[in-house]
This record gives C-alpha cells, sequence and structure tokens, in this order.
C-alpha cells in the first residue's frame, strides 16, 4: 500500500521485492505534455526517504520546463554553433564538427539529454573503439562531449556532467624514429644532390613543424641578426591549403639559426627574388604543399638509402640530436614551440635516459679520482 502524500511531492511504497521504491513527477515533456517520472529504491523506508530527499535537492537546480526540449543532437549542434564554432581556430572547429556529425550524432545522437548516463556514455566509447577507432581519436571525442555537456549543466539542463567519471583508452605512444649523425649526412646529401638542401637543412637545424616550415615568408628572416620568426602555419581546410595561426601560442616565436642556414636561404631566394614565400614550389610559385614535400623526403631517404620514417621524425632527430650534444632542455623546449620544457623532456625520455646515464658514468669517475 502506497503511502501518498501531497500532490506533487510523490509516493513511497513497498515493493513485492520488500525493496522501497520512491516515485515523484520533476517536470513534463514539452512536445507531449508526459510526465518526466523519477525512481528510487531503498532497503528500509528511512533510507529511500533519504535518498527521495537528496534527489529533489538535486533536480531543483535543473530547469525543467528546457531540459526535456534537447535530445544530445540538438545540444550538441546548438552547442558548436552557439559556443565553440567561433571561439576556436578554424581547423579545430572543422574537427569538432567532424567528431559531431560521424560520431557523436550517429552513436547517441537520440538520447534525451537530461537522460544521458555515464553508462551510455561509456558504453558508446567502447564501441567505438571496437570499431576500429584509434585510443587518441575516442578522447578527442570525449574532450568535445564533455565540453557540451559542461555547457549544459551550466543552463541548468542537467545537473551533472556524465562524462566525468567515464575511462578513457590510454594513448598508444607511436614509436619514435630518428636518423642518426652518419644518417643525417648521407640525407642532406642527396638533398643537395637534387637542388632541396635548404629546406631540408633549416628543418634539421629547428626542428619546425611542417605547416611552420612551409609557411615562411622570406620577410620572416633577419640577416643580420640570424633570427628567424615562426608566427603562422599552413593548414588544409575547406579542401584548400591556407596559413592560419600556429598550433599554440607557445609556438610563435623567434628562433636563431646557424650562419649556415643563413646562407643557404640567401642563395635560395636569389633564385626566385620576387616571390614572397621562402620556398616557392617551382611548379606553381606558391607555397609546397604537405603532400608534395611528404613525398620528397621520402624519395630523398629511398635515394639515400636509408630506412622509411615520417617527415615530422626529421623534427624528432633535430631534438634527440640537440639534447644528446648539451642543448639544455628549457632551449630546446622554446625552439621548438613547447609549453614547457617538462613536456619536451617527456617526449624525448630516450634521449634523456642516455644523458642520465653519462651524467652517472662522469659523477662515478669523478668521485673514483677523488677517492683515489
Amino acid at each position: 500500500m502506497p503511502i501518498r502524500r501531497l500532490k506533487g511531492d510523490g509516493s513511497i511504497r513497498k515493493r513485492a521485492d520488500r525493496r522501497w521504491e520512491a516515485r515523484w513527477t520533476i517536470g513534463y515533456e514539452p512536445d507531449t505534455r508526459k510526465q518526466i517520472v523519477r525512481t528510487v529504491y531503498g532497503k528500509t523506508l528511512s533510507a529511500v526517504q533519504e535518498k527521495l530527499t537528496q534527489a529533489k535537492l538535486t533536480a531543483k537546480h535543473i530547469d525543467w520546463n528546457r531540459a526535456g526540449l534537447y535530445t544530445v543532437d540538438e545540444w550538441v549542434h546548438l552547442w558548436f554553433e552557439t559556443y565553440s564554432k567561433h571561439s576556436v581556430k578554424e581547423s579545430t572547429a572543422l574537427s569538432y564538427w567532424g567528431i559531431i556529425r560521424h560520431h557523436i550524432s550517429p552513436g547517441i545522437g537520440k538520447i534525451k539529454l537530461y537522460k544521458l548516463t555515464t553508462l551510455e556514455i561509456q558504453r558508446f566509447y567502447n564501441r567505438e573503439q571496437k570499431a576500429g577507432l584509434s585510443s587518441s581519436t575516442v578522447r578527442h571525442i570525449h574532450t568535445v562531449l564533455h565540453q557540451a555537456l559542461d555547457q549544459a549543466m551550466k543552463e541548468r539542463l542537467i545537473f551533472t556532467n556524465p562524462t566525468k567519471d567515464c575511462r578513457l583508452p590510454k594513448i598508444e605512444k607511436k614509436d619514435m624514429r630518428v636518423l642518426t649523425a652518419e644518417q643525417v649526412g648521407a640525407y642532406l646529401r642527396e638533398t643537395e644532390r637534387r637542388g632541396l638542401l635548404p629546406i631540408f637543412y633549416l628543418e634539421l637545424t629547428t626542428g619546425l613543424r611542417q605547416g611552420e616550415l612551409l609557411a615562411l615568408l622570406w620577410t620572416d628572416l633577419d640577416i643580420e641578426k640570424r633570427q628567424l620568426s615562426v608566427s603562422k602555419s599552413m593548414s588544409y581546410l575547406n579542401c584548400e591549403f591556407t596559413v592560419t595561426t600556429p598550433k599554440t601560442k607557445y609556438s610563435v616565436r623567434t628562433i636563431t639559426l646557424p650562419q649556415r642556414a643563413v646562407e643557404l636561404l640567401i642563395a635560395e631566394h636569389e633564385k626566385h627574388p620576387n616571390n614572397p614565400y621562402m620556398f616557392p614550389s617551382s611548379v606553381t610559385g606558391q607555397m609546397y604543399s604537405h603532400y608534395v614535400i611528404s613525398r620528397l623526403h621520402k624519395k630523398i631517404l629511398k635515394a639515400a638509402g636509408l630506412e622509411y620514417l615520417r617527415f615530422h621524425d626529421l623534427r624528432h632527430t633535430y631534438a634527440t640530436l640537440a639534447l644528446q650534444n648539451g642543448v639544455d632542455v628549457k632551449t630546446l623546449s622554446g625552439i621548438l614551440g613547447h609549453y614547457s620544457a617538462g613536456f619536451t623532456l617527456d617526449t624525448y625520455t630516450h634521449t634523456s635516459d642516455e644523458k642520465q646515464r653519462e651524467a652517472a658514468e662522469k659523477m662515478g669517475e669523478f668521485l673514483k679520482d677523488i677517492k683515489e
């Protein structure tokens, strides 16, 4: 027999399985006017009463006149257009839109926003990973969904963010491949033979990101100070190559170049003195595309008798050789455009371990000499 309460205050009854059940109406579906009912259970009457009180306090924080208006799909689209699209870089916005369109909407889009649970989100992540998505892509989905639901919470459409307690897959670190000093020599000799030494020499003495390298203008070089200004990057957006701001605010930097690099850049500019780009394509006169420079890089490796590694691994090669030759981590972090020296150290742990072994051996020899 249910214990009757005042209208809107819900009811409590003892179930056949001897548990106590409390039910109350928290609002109405805006389109159907159907009641939105919540239920809590307890082993004893006092336990279920306590749960009911707590649940009602929670429900007061939600605007139930609006909470039932949205499915997950409708909300993430509204969030993207209103809050996200115009506050991030164009490339980031395109990435977010792809995540929403290809993953979130088809995966959990039909669920009512206020009904979305941590369990449903976790199962969604698991399905995506089982379907073949990488750990980094699943984590990217989580980032977008978390931001959208955070905004929903601020607008009192949900009480808590159900993504908060999800378990994310660990990042699968790719094996870092680098060229040895001897291999760098063979690589550069082949670039010189092909008339491409300046661009690849600059890469191996600065560790620029590919987009940063390709977007360089002649005016970015200060010949007297031997300094290169890095303030933009080339990206592929909306089926065309365009110049954008760099990856992060830490990517805007000034790098001092070796004299040899400056001499090569001057010689390169003399080949096309009226072209604003530092490395224009010999075919189009415009910036090289990522595809062209990567294809040239692949051919150079093959002709030099070297195993394949990505163009980005030239950046890793520069960083590794720099650390091995005594460049301190703080300085290197600034050259690479990293947000902290700690990140640089974590990225190149293999090199720092080697330097620590060298330091240990030096200190061992030093103390041995003192003792003797």
